[in-house]
């Protein structure tokens, strides 16, 4: 069991937003495997087709997607959440986005009534234009949109930083400035691929984010950066697949871990991840996921 900005988790792991939080049922389903928690694929204030396909791909090192944020916008999604609550005994966090402070306290104030657990600001992903990391490349603005969100609704807030920047300890620093109960590292790096046969990139948007176990050692260091700079918890995502996985970020600074992409390979991932996790901390004398939270702060 852990407590993370006022919410009970029976584990440290937690679904990463994505395809598997499109509907309650997949959320649903997520967590009767074993997810500590599950968060929404990411909402916002009007439906988004996204872009053409491809849209995904798969690699040696991991995916490159390019979904461009498709959703049916807050109105339509309501109902998911709460057939999430409903069925799920685990905390449910919407992850939403805007273009602007207005449109997410828009989105929020929207989905306050299916009473997710906490809000997840996507402030972050990395090829969708007027959204995502064109905000959370501006430190003013992610403070100022932290800052209104938390205004309006009463659940905690979590931001989810982009590593697409020269110093994430500073936007960061602005999500705590303007409020938020914890931040979430990291969302995708800008990545591409490209047909050698035809000359065309692959992907239909020409570019998306890079995640799976390339990026692992780049969310490593992003969470240990902000664990220094930061008073709030740190929720590590990128690269997870395994239970040394997530107690490495956990030594890192993660109070908890996300997981994604790993779940292609079975979504059976969440309770071994948890299991493992569960006998390192017997086998090494650690009472609790506290014990370790940050342990490699400590040993410099």
């Amino acid at each position: 069991m852990v407590k993370i900005t006022g919410i009970e988790f029976r584990n440290p792991t937690i679904l990463a937003s994505g395809i598997m939080g499109t509907t309650g049922a997949s959320l649903v389903r997520m967590a009767n495997s074993g997810a500590g928690a599950v968060v929404t694929k990411s909402i916002g204030p009007e439906p988004k087709i996204g872009h053409p396909n491809p849209s995904m791909v798969k690699l040696d090192c991991g995916f490159l997607n390019a979904m461009g944020l498709p959703n049916p916008s807050y109105a339509d999604f309501d109902n998911e959440i709460k057939i999430a609550k409903e069925g799920a005994d685990v905390p449910v966090i919407a992850s939403i986005f805007g273009g602007n402070a207005e449109e997410f306290v828009r989105v929020a104030e929207g989905l306050a009534d299916s009473k997710p657990d906490a809000f997840e600001l996507n402030v972050s992903c990395p090829h969708a234009e007027g959204y995502g990391a064109t905000i959370g490349t501006d430190s003013c603005m992610v403070e100022a949109i932290t800052a209104a969100v938390c205004d309006a609704v009463d659940a905690p807030v979590w931001v989810k930083l982009t590593p697409n920047v020269t110093d994430i300890k500073s936007i960061g620093k602005a999500a705590e400035n303007g409020g938020a109960a914890a931040v979430v590292a990291i969302n995708t790096l800008r990545g591409m691929a490209i047909d050698i046969n035809s000359g065309y990139p692959i992907l239909g948007n020409r570019f998306g984010g890079l995640s799976g176990t390339a990026v692992k050692p780049v969310a490593i260091k992003c969470v240990y950066d902000l664990y220094e700079a930061l008073d709030i918890p740190v929720i590590g995502v990128g690269g997870v697949s395994s239970w040394e996985d997530a107690v490495e970020m956990i030594m890192a600074g993660a109070s908890a871990v996300q997981v994604g992409s790993a779940v292609h390979e079975g979504v059976e991932v969440f309770a071994d991840i948890a299991t493992g996790i569960e006998q390192f901390l017997q086998d090494n004398g650690y009472p609790g996921v506290e014990d370790i939270t940050g342990l490699a702060h400590e040993v410099i």
